[in-house]
């Protein structure tokens, strides 16, 4: 009998010239796995590297061969990994059809974009990015403007689109502030959220109630755009939008005309709907908004973290064990796992 085989077949720009770390190379040995490593650009690389691979491996967002159209290169297939959270690179609906479980590693990103969805809040209450531009231009505004900083974090309210891992480390990191949560997340039992101190509301509700919103959604057919006109004319004049998830989940055009016709007051933003986004994008213009280029998920813990979480992932599908962590449920899968 054939030992189980994982094919990593697609690596991202940021760790594609670097070596794959020896203790990776060593686990698989030891457990009795045969790995394969190779870039594929291609059907036919996939094929040929991963046509009888039970686990095909995806690292990262760029790559453009894991598609619908490609899966029947792969017949052994049982698991696609995912190193990363979002899996909008990897076509879900079509693997769950074929029985393909779609595992992924979110709990390596959950701490740094909580961290980075903290940080675009603060920088945009207390104008950190427009106050740091000034002094450096000889501007010294510190009775200017401060008299015009317009929110402040203790007592407010907090909205969150989305109760998964990141934005239930963000409530805990905010606790001290004394803040209400309100969440809208119709995957999540109540009792989870109103364990974790937050409320559970309607969509509506955490718009036009919370001071600041933050979305934490994943980005499928069903998310796409689902923050448009009539979700951010619900919002409040003096509210701050926050967006670490992904892109597309907001109409971004109507995101520039909410900030400059001031349907809102502010936003953070680490995503936009084309990446890398265009140089003339009109965000660029407005000085009520902090940007970052998709960086919320880096850290100096996130490529180790990747390399663990894919590696136990891959051992435990091999031990006939289901993922801790998984995009499709409704998966009824070619293997019988315990």
């Amino acid at each position: 009998m054939p030992n189980f085989k994982v094919a990593l077949i697609a690596r991202d720009d940021s760790t594609r010239e670097d070596p794959i770390p020896q203790w990776v190379l060593d686990t698989f040995q030891k457990e009795g796995i045969d790995f394969v490593s190779e870039e594929c650009t291609t059907r036919d690389e996939m094929a040929s590297l991963a046509g009888d691979a039970d686990v095909v491996w995806v690292f990262g967002d760029h790559q453009d061969v894991m598609t619908s159209e490609n899966l029947d290169v792969i017949p052994q297939c049982g698991a696609i990994i995912r190193t990363g959270s979002g899996c909008d690179n990897v076509p879900v609906d079509a693997a769950t059809e074929l029985g393909i479980i779609v595992a992924n590693t979110p709990t390596a990103v959950s701490g740094p974009v909580s961290e980075h969805t903290i940080g675009l809040l603060f920088a945009v209450i207390r104008h950190i990015p427009f106050l740091d531009r000034g002094i450096r231009a000889g501007k010294w505004q510190q009775v200017e403007v401060g008299r015009k900083l317009g929110w402040h974090l203790q007592g407010n309210t907090l909205g969150l689109i989305g109760f998964g891992n990141i934005p239930r480390l963000v409530v805990k990191k905010l606790s001290g502030f004394e803040l209400t949560v309100l969440v809208y997340d119709p995957y999540v039992e109540k009792d989870v959220i109103t364990s974790a101190g937050a409320v559970s509301e309607t969509m509506e509700n955490v718009l036009s109630k919370s001071d600041f919103v933050s979305v934490h959604c994943p980005y499928t057919k069903d998310t796409y755009h689902l923050i448009g006109e009539r979700e951010l004319r619900l919002m409040q004049p003096n509210a701050i939008f926050i967006n670490t998830s992904r892109g597309p989940v907001v109409d971004e055009p109507v995101l520039v005309r909410a900030l400059t016709e001031k349907w809102i007051a502010a936003a953070g933003l680490d995503v936009f709907e084309q990446e890398p986004t265009d140089p003339g994008n009109p965000l660029f213009k407005l000085d009520n908004v902090v940007l970052t280029p998709h960086t919320a998920g880096y850290a100096d813990t996130t490529l180790p973290d990747f390399w663990q979480l894919s590696v136990e992932t891959a051992v435990d599908l091999s031990h006939g064990s289901w993922p801790r962590s998984y995009v499709n449920p409704g998966v009824k899968p070619r293997w019988n796992l315990k």
